[in-house]
């Protein structure tokens, strides 16, 4: 006859896991959780049992038993940008070392989808909230602020110090990259932009306002709520070269873009930085490697998981940070192509 399991599902138990290794059930959920007082011998012992047993935690018993859960909220706008996937792998590894979960959330820069994934998570009573950046919709903002959880922004400064975040100037980066070509000579800018996020639009400002402040026209615009992408960096680039072939330096809002317009430049013997200069943003992989090695701005994303990470940990322990804002800036990576 086969042994009768307390648990609904027939599935082992941790008092079965914690016979198994020979250990209290209590020192084996500690173990589980990767509580760093328990002995790394014994969790290496309680993890062995728990394999063999195909023993599968129960966050649901778990919550109730401790009375808080072990999950993480994390609101992340795209995984088709590099950046964001660097910033969640850190994300995770911080929370998983430490015996949390990440409940992702992936809203594809939709403010209503959003706000839907913050309504759903809300319900699996989540310890702690990251999310990106300052753009939720006004419901969304309320539900985050009555929830009473520890927060975090990310990859935005917070305005005031009542709220917690971890990233840089968006547009003290826009601004830098303006200076720089006004160092090199350049006279006539634009600057291309897609998805049209909340930083891309600051990083913009930055960027015209610096320009003005010397006494330079603002940059022309070439923008389309299209995501980033090769292809379209290589489409504005065509029509700029037909429409203002006067310009001589171009920002781009990400790499991608000035990846796809130095493909097109090469195809239409355009030469960089010779008679055009680019710049892209995030320095993303590749940057380095295509002709000529892109100048862009370095961005701390993991950095910025790793940092936010470790702070609402602390949040969640009841430890309150000296400063809520916590600046890593940014970095202008001068190559080739301006």
């Amino acid at each position: 006859m086969a042994k009768m399991r307390s648990r609904g599902t027939g599935l082992p138990t941790l008092a079965e896991v914690a016979a198994k290794a020979g250990v209290s059930p209590i020192t084996a959920s500690r173990a589980l959780r990767a509580v760093p007082s328990v002995d790394p011998d014994l969790v290496e012992r309680v993890r062995k049992a728990a394999k063999l047993l195909g023993y599968v935690p129960n966050p649901a018993a778990r919550t109730l038993a401790s009375a808080r859960s072990r999950s993480v909220m994390v609101l992340i706008p795209a995984l088709t940008n590099q950046l964001f996937i660097e910033m969640f792998e850190m994300i995770e590894q911080v929370l998983s070392a430490r015996g949390f979960e990440a409940l992702m959330g992936h809203y594809h820069y939709d403010q209503a989808e959003e706000e839907r994934l913050i309504r759903n998570y809300l319900a699996y009573q989540p310890c702690g909230i990251l999310v990106t950046g300052f753009g939720q919709s006004e419901v969304s903002a309320r539900l985050l602020a009555d929830c009473g959880l520890p927060r975090i922004h990310m990859m935005e400064l917070a305005e005031t110090a009542d709220v917690a975040s971890v990233g840089f100037s968006q547009e003290a980066a826009g601004a830098a990259v303006a200076r720089h070509l006004i160092e090199r000579g350049r006279r006539h800018f634009a600057f291309f932009g897609a998805q049209l996020d909340r930083r891309l639009l600051q990083r913009r400002d930055g960027f015209q306002r610096a320009l003005v402040e010397a006494g330079f026209p603002p940059a022309l615009e070439i923008m389309t709520p299209e995501p980033s992408s090769i292809a379209l960096g290589a489409a504005q680039f065509s029509a700029l070269r037909q429409t203002d072939p006067g310009i001589d330096a171009i920002f781009f809002c990400n790499d991608d873009l000035a990846f796809g317009a130095s493909f097109e430049a090469l195809r239409q013997g355009v030469r960089v930085p010779e008679t055009i200069a680019f710049v892209g943003f995030n320095d993303l992989p590749g940057a380095d490697q295509i002709l000529p090695r892109l100048t862009s701005v370095r961005t701390p994303r993991a950095e910025i998981g790793r940092c936010a990470a470790l702070r609402l940990l602390a949040l969640i322990e009841g430890e309150k940070p000296a400063d809520t804002r916590l600046d890593l800036g940014f970095e202008l990576i001068v190559r080739d192509s301006s």
